[in-house]
């Protein structure tokens, strides 16, 4: 499996530089993939099989690093940091790439911001792929305070909350910004109602490990969506879910099935 990192390039948007990668097959229907909290493009996507899983299925791969977030631009200001701002960088970033609609895919944070782009421009949405965050999405995902505290920490031997060690280790493995991902923690979190849930349209698949005790139930999310479905991938927690067999099947049988009605 060649997971060599794509090259990157970037573009400006509301101040800031932010870098994403355009792959795959560029006739293909394009698919835009927003990575979780503390990750990036290459974390999320490249690494775990996913940019080559799409391309080869004849797709063209387009994944952004979040602001805050691998080489895009690290404001320390909570307020560049709500779900509504990133989205736009989305879009933005589809504006860049002349792109009217495509599909879009985000896991955990990325999911959020998925929703977000799906809110605010429903045309430029094909279809909705929500992983690693189900009802949360919704209800919300517990108390992540704790996980800024970590990451705010002076090192992780003092951090003794669970989560917080889980988020400040892999932000530590990422080489992330911590402070910026302090920032970004405390007004990423914004809920999508459950009216907001109900009005978004486009086809969504929600995809959740049995083991992940962040995202909340899929299957409840999608009861609220008018055109969802849900699917369990087997034995995954939050972390392990990403790149699982499971959840990049059932990504490609729904694009399958959206192409083949359309």
């Amino acid at each position: 499996m060649n997971l060599n990192l794509p090259q990157f390039l970037s573009f400006q948007r509301d101040g800031l530089q932010l870098a994403y990668f355009d792959e795959g097959d560029p006739s293909g229907a394009p698919i835009l993939l927003i990575h979780g909290f503390a990750s990036s493009a290459a974390v999320n996507w490249v690494h775990p099989g996913w940019v080559k899983t799409l391309g080869d299925a004849g797709y063209r791969v387009i994944a952004l690093d979040n602001r805050g977030h691998g080489a895009s631009d690290k404001p320390h200001d909570p307020n560049a940091y709500y779900p509504a701002v990133m989205a736009e960088d989305a879009v933005g970033l589809l504006n860049r790439l002349g792109i009217p609609e495509a599909h879009v895919m985000g896991y955990s944070m990325g999911a959020r911001i998925s929703a977000f782009v799906a809110m605010a421009h429903p045309d430029r949405v094909r279809s909705l792929v929500f992983g690693g965050l189900g009802i949360g999405m919704v209800d919300g995902v517990g108390d992540w305070d704790p996980i800024a505290d970590a990451l705010r920490a002076p090192s992780l031997d003092v951090v003794t909350h669970e989560r917080g060690r889980m988020f400040r280790a892999f932000a530590e493995q990422t080489k992330s910004d911590r402070v910026a991902l302090a920032a970004c923690i405390e007004t990423s979190r914004v809920l999508v109602t459950r009216e907001e849930a109900a009005k978004i349209e486009a086809p969504t698949l929600i995809a959740v490990g049995t083991k992940d005790d962040i995202a909340g139930s899929g299957q409840e999310l999608a009861d609220l969506m008018p055109h969802a479905k849900a699917i369990d991938i087997p034995n995954r927690d939050h972390m392990l879910a990403v790149g699982d067999r499971v959840f990049k099947a059932a990504v490609l049988e729904f694009f399958g099935e959206l192409d083949r009605s359309a």
